[in-house]
């Protein structure tokens, strides 16, 4: 599948998780094996503090490390999450973010992923590292 056509295909039928958090597809980069996705945080999203809830910030960083995995596949697959670990610098706000997704290391059924999250203005956010069960969906016609 060309990155084209994946990209179209996850815009097409993005996951009910994606639209909750307002994603969007902003890049896909396969020599670097990363995705870059973009999110409109908004006020539902928010603490009584005015920041973006952490769960939230966790689901956009797990979703850009799933999307770089299917960008180094150039398909999509099963990317299921056996750990992760979020690390917060600064207080989100609602606005528009941006998360980059990185495969560190790809085995053959175990993956070892890392994010990043910024702000409009390039803040550093969040980042995260995960390891992940990557299931890759059989050949056609295998």
């Amino acid at each position: 599948m060309t990155q084209q056509e994946l990209i179209e295909l996850l815009t097409a039928h993005p996951p009910e998780a994606f639209k909750t958090l307002r994603g969007t597809i902003l890049a896909f980069d396969h020599a670097g094996k990363s995705a870059t996705l973009g999110f409109a945080a908004d006020r539902s999203m928010c603490n009584p503090n005015d920041g973006v809830q952490g769960g939230f910030i966790c689901g956009m960083l797990d979703a850009a490390m799933a999307y770089a995995v299917f960008c180094t596949l150039g398909d999509l697959a099963i990317v299921a999450t056996l750990e992760i670990k979020v690390s917060y610098f600064e207080i989100t706000r609602p606005g528009d973010l941006r998360a980059t997704g990185t495969v560190v290391r790809a085995g053959k059924t175990i993956t070892f992923l890392e994010a990043e999250l910024c702000d409009a203005e390039g803040t550093l956010l969040a980042t995260a590292t995960s390891t992940a069960r990557v299931i890759r969906k059989p050949p056609a016609g295998g």
